[in-house]
Protein backbone atom coordinates (compact mmCIF):
# COMPACT_ATOMS: atom_id res chain seq x y z
CA UNK A 1 0.00 0.00 0.00
CA UNK A 2 0.88 3.75 -1.18
CA UNK A 3 0.26 7.13 -0.98
CA UNK A 4 0.20 10.16 -3.09
CA UNK A 5 0.48 13.24 -0.94
CA UNK A 6 -1.02 16.69 -1.97
CA UNK A 7 1.93 19.08 -2.55
CA UNK A 8 2.20 21.18 0.72
CA UNK A 9 0.80 24.82 -1.32
CA UNK A 10 -2.78 22.81 -2.09
CA UNK A 11 -4.92 24.33 0.20
CA UNK A 12 -6.70 21.25 1.57
CA UNK A 13 -8.52 20.29 4.34
CA UNK A 14 -5.48 18.74 6.45
CA UNK A 15 -7.27 15.70 7.50
CA UNK A 16 -7.59 15.01 3.67
CA UNK A 17 -4.07 14.98 2.28
CA UNK A 18 -3.31 11.44 1.12
CA UNK A 19 -4.99 9.14 -0.93
CA UNK A 20 -3.96 5.75 -0.33
CA UNK A 21 -3.58 3.36 -3.03
CA UNK A 22 -3.79 -0.39 -3.56
CA UNK A 23 -4.84 -2.57 -6.04
CA UNK A 24 -8.38 -1.18 -5.78
CA UNK A 25 -7.56 1.85 -7.42
CA UNK A 26 -4.28 1.36 -8.54
CA UNK A 27 -5.13 1.52 -12.50
CA UNK A 28 -6.78 5.02 -11.58
CA UNK A 29 -3.52 5.89 -9.96
CA UNK A 30 -1.48 4.96 -13.22
CA UNK A 31 -4.05 6.52 -15.93
CA UNK A 32 -4.06 9.94 -14.23
CA UNK A 33 -0.07 10.03 -13.58
CA UNK A 34 0.24 9.41 -17.30
CA UNK A 35 -1.67 12.17 -18.67
CA UNK A 36 1.28 13.56 -20.77
CA UNK A 37 0.69 10.25 -22.87
CA UNK A 38 -3.39 10.19 -23.18
CA UNK A 39 -4.83 10.53 -26.70
CA UNK A 40 -6.77 13.54 -25.71
CA UNK A 41 -6.35 16.31 -22.88
CA UNK A 42 -9.19 15.10 -21.71
CA UNK A 43 -10.16 11.90 -18.93
CA UNK A 44 -13.07 10.43 -17.40
CA UNK A 45 -12.70 9.67 -13.50
CA UNK A 46 -15.08 7.30 -12.11
CA UNK A 47 -15.51 5.42 -8.62
CA UNK A 48 -18.02 5.12 -5.57
CA UNK A 49 -19.49 7.95 -3.52
CA UNK A 50 -16.93 8.05 -0.75
CA UNK A 51 -13.97 6.49 -3.06
CA UNK A 52 -11.95 9.34 -2.80
CA UNK A 53 -12.34 10.14 -6.44
CA UNK A 54 -12.39 14.25 -6.04
CA UNK A 55 -9.84 13.76 -4.06
CA UNK A 56 -7.36 12.10 -6.23
CA UNK A 57 -8.55 14.65 -9.14
CA UNK A 58 -7.58 17.69 -7.04
CA UNK A 59 -4.07 15.79 -6.56
CA UNK A 60 -4.13 15.22 -10.49
CA UNK A 61 -4.58 18.91 -10.89
CA UNK A 62 -2.04 20.16 -8.67
CA UNK A 63 0.68 17.55 -9.79
CA UNK A 64 -0.27 19.16 -13.47
CA UNK A 65 -1.64 22.24 -13.95
CA UNK A 66 -4.85 20.43 -15.01
CA UNK A 67 -8.35 21.18 -14.29
CA UNK A 68 -11.69 18.76 -13.17
CA UNK A 69 -15.30 18.46 -13.73
CA UNK A 70 -16.67 17.05 -10.37
CA UNK A 71 -20.25 15.64 -10.57
CA UNK A 72 -20.17 15.68 -14.09
CA UNK A 73 -23.46 14.31 -14.50
CA UNK A 74 -25.04 17.86 -13.17
CA UNK A 75 -23.47 19.78 -15.17
CA UNK A 76 -25.48 20.76 -18.15
CA UNK A 77 -24.24 18.88 -21.10
CA UNK A 78 -22.99 22.45 -23.62
CA UNK A 79 -21.21 23.25 -20.81
CA UNK A 80 -19.52 20.02 -20.34
CA UNK A 81 -18.73 19.39 -24.47
CA UNK A 82 -16.94 23.13 -24.51
CA UNK A 83 -15.22 22.20 -21.45
CA UNK A 84 -13.34 18.91 -23.10
CA UNK A 85 -12.82 21.35 -26.42
CA UNK A 86 -11.35 23.77 -24.53
CA UNK A 87 -8.91 21.24 -22.64
CA UNK A 88 -8.13 20.39 -26.19
CA UNK A 89 -7.42 24.02 -27.45
CA UNK A 90 -5.22 25.11 -24.05
CA UNK A 91 -3.56 21.74 -24.35
CA UNK A 92 -4.61 21.71 -20.61
CA UNK A 93 -5.33 18.25 -19.02
CA UNK A 94 -8.71 18.01 -17.87
CA UNK A 95 -10.28 15.39 -15.26
CA UNK A 96 -14.25 14.94 -15.36
CA UNK A 97 -15.37 12.90 -12.72
CA UNK A 98 -18.32 11.13 -12.51
CA UNK A 99 -20.21 7.84 -10.83
CA UNK A 100 -19.79 6.10 -14.22
CA UNK A 101 -18.53 6.58 -17.41
CA UNK A 102 -20.84 6.07 -20.90
CA UNK A 103 -23.13 4.25 -22.37
CA UNK A 104 -23.69 3.77 -18.30
CA UNK A 105 -24.31 7.99 -17.78
CA UNK A 106 -26.59 8.15 -20.65
CA UNK A 107 -25.17 11.32 -22.62
CA UNK A 108 -28.00 12.60 -24.77
CA UNK A 109 -25.80 14.95 -26.79
CA UNK A 110 -24.15 13.09 -29.58
CA UNK A 111 -21.15 15.19 -29.95
CA UNK A 112 -20.14 14.63 -26.19
CA UNK A 113 -20.89 11.37 -26.56
CA UNK A 114 -17.99 10.80 -28.81
CA UNK A 115 -15.68 12.92 -27.29
CA UNK A 116 -16.16 10.85 -24.39
CA UNK A 117 -15.02 7.64 -26.12
CA UNK A 118 -12.18 9.23 -26.82
CA UNK A 119 -11.13 9.73 -23.41
CA UNK A 120 -9.15 7.13 -21.30
CA UNK A 121 -11.07 6.16 -18.34
CA UNK A 122 -9.68 5.53 -14.69
CA UNK A 123 -11.51 3.51 -12.49
CA UNK A 124 -11.64 3.16 -8.73
CA UNK A 125 -13.13 -0.06 -8.07
CA UNK A 126 -14.71 -1.25 -4.74
CA UNK A 127 -12.38 -1.58 -1.63
CA UNK A 128 -10.26 -4.63 -1.39
CA UNK A 129 -8.81 -5.88 1.92
CA UNK A 130 -5.70 -3.85 2.09
CA UNK A 131 -7.78 -0.58 1.57
CA UNK A 132 -10.29 -1.48 4.23
CA UNK A 133 -7.56 -1.81 6.53
CA UNK A 134 -5.58 0.80 5.61
CA UNK A 135 -8.36 3.22 5.45
CA UNK A 136 -9.61 2.20 9.20
CA UNK A 137 -5.87 2.50 10.69
CA UNK A 138 -5.88 6.60 8.46
CA UNK A 139 -9.49 7.12 9.57
CA UNK A 140 -8.95 6.38 13.35
CA UNK A 141 -6.08 7.92 13.27
CA UNK A 142 -7.13 10.75 11.93
CA UNK A 143 -9.85 11.20 14.97
CA UNK A 144 -6.92 10.71 17.23
CA UNK A 145 -8.00 7.31 18.25
CA UNK A 146 -5.85 4.24 19.25
CA UNK A 147 -7.31 0.97 17.40
CA UNK A 148 -5.43 -1.30 17.69
CA UNK A 149 -4.10 -3.85 14.79
CA UNK A 150 -6.40 -6.36 16.08
CA UNK A 151 -9.54 -3.81 16.41
CA UNK A 152 -8.73 -3.43 12.52
CA UNK A 153 -8.49 -6.70 11.87
CA UNK A 154 -11.73 -7.74 13.34
CA UNK A 155 -13.83 -4.79 12.13
CA UNK A 156 -12.43 -5.28 8.39
CA UNK A 157 -13.42 -8.82 8.68
CA UNK A 158 -17.06 -8.06 9.14
CA UNK A 159 -18.20 -4.64 7.72
CA UNK A 160 -19.20 -4.23 4.12
CA UNK A 161 -16.93 -3.78 1.56
CA UNK A 162 -17.47 0.09 1.14
CA UNK A 163 -15.89 3.10 1.25
CA UNK A 164 -19.10 4.34 2.96
CA UNK A 165 -19.34 1.95 5.14
CA UNK A 166 -15.61 1.97 6.72
CA UNK A 167 -16.71 5.63 7.07
CA UNK A 168 -19.83 4.89 8.83
CA UNK A 169 -18.17 2.32 11.13
CA UNK A 170 -15.41 4.81 12.56
CA UNK A 171 -18.11 7.04 13.00
CA UNK A 172 -20.33 4.99 14.91
CA UNK A 173 -17.39 4.02 17.00
CA UNK A 174 -15.72 7.43 17.14
CA UNK A 175 -18.96 8.67 18.79
CA UNK A 176 -19.17 6.06 21.15
CA UNK A 177 -15.85 6.13 22.60
CA UNK A 178 -16.20 9.81 23.10
CA UNK A 179 -19.55 9.22 25.20
CA UNK A 180 -17.39 6.54 27.06
CA UNK A 181 -14.27 8.36 27.51
CA UNK A 182 -13.02 4.88 26.45
CA UNK A 183 -10.30 3.63 23.94
CA UNK A 184 -12.08 1.60 21.07
CA UNK A 185 -12.05 -2.11 21.91
CA UNK A 186 -13.46 -5.33 20.24
CA UNK A 187 -16.52 -5.54 22.48
CA UNK A 188 -17.10 -1.77 21.93
CA UNK A 189 -17.08 -2.25 17.69
CA UNK A 190 -19.48 -5.35 18.09
CA UNK A 191 -21.89 -3.50 20.28
CA UNK A 192 -21.64 -0.46 18.00
CA UNK A 193 -21.75 -1.81 14.82
CA UNK A 194 -24.78 -4.26 15.57
CA UNK A 195 -26.79 -1.65 16.58
CA UNK A 196 -25.80 0.82 13.56
CA UNK A 197 -26.71 -2.26 11.49
CA UNK A 198 -22.91 -2.56 10.37
CA UNK A 199 -22.68 -5.77 11.23
CA UNK A 200 -25.05 -8.86 11.32
CA UNK A 201 -25.87 -9.90 15.00
CA UNK A 202 -27.52 -8.72 18.17
CA UNK A 203 -25.53 -6.16 20.18
CA UNK A 204 -26.25 -8.64 23.26
CA UNK A 205 -24.35 -10.94 21.84
CA UNK A 206 -20.36 -11.82 23.59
Amino acid sequence: MTQMALPLAWPADPRDDAFLVTPSNQQATRVLEGWASWPVRTAILTGPRRSGRSLLARIFAAKSGGAIVDDAERLGEAELFHAWNRAQEEARPLVIVADAAPPAWTVRLPDLRSRLALSPHAVIEMPDDALVRALLDHLFARRGLDARPDLIDWIAARIERSHLCVERAVDAIDQAAMERRARPTIPLARTVLAASALIAGSPEEP
